[in-house]
């Protein structure tokens, strides 16, 4: 796993515990959408609709379409995180003030990633940045933009403030 996986997932994980009951209440509507698929799958196989369009609506539902709607819920689910309310939260519960609205190791720090010049490197270089690694201001510039713009390609909400 990637350095920005571990953020990505230090983030969205810490917002998955305030939010499971909204995912589990998103779950059976992302099931539903499969399902709708189901039915035109048991229109097909008309014949036994009735006995086996519940069977093969609980088969599929728990295997293929039920990768799919994970898939769905999470991303659902990760769509409604609100990031910027997330990282208050935990931030709240620091005894350091972080500036994590601006620095890359200031957000690492927040979500207990050690912060390290090589570990900034590798999020660098994970993450595609082209310029000079010695010059790590603008780096861990880059390296900031790039990740809210990456957790909000996650499906994470982040305000255009955390953007810059």
């Amino acid at each position: 796993m990637g350095i920005f996986d571990q953020l990505k997932n230090a983030i969205f994980s810490r917002a998955g515990v305030n939010q499971a009951q909204t995912s589990a209440a998103g779950q059976p509507s992302s099931t539903v959408t499969p399902a709708a698929r189901t039915p035109n799958v048991s229109e097909s196989g008309s014949a036994s609709a009735s006995s086996s369009g519940t069977a093969p609506r609980g088969s599929a539902a728990s295997s293929p379409a039920s990768s799919s709607s994970t898939a769905g819920a999470s991303s659902g689910s990760a769509q409604q995180v609100d990031l910027q309310t997330v990282l208050q939260g935990i931030a709240a519960k620091k005894p350091e003030k972080l500036n994590w609205q601006s620095s890359i190791v200031d957000l690492m720090k927040l979500v207990d990633l050690n912060p390290s010049l090589e570990n900034r490197k590798a999020l660098a270089s994970e993450l595609g940045y082209t310029g000079d690694m010695q010059d790590s201001a603008s780096m861990n510039t880059w390296l900031h933009r790039q990740v809210m713009q990456q957790l909000a390609a996650s499906g994470g909400r982040v305000p255009d403030s955390l953007r810059h």
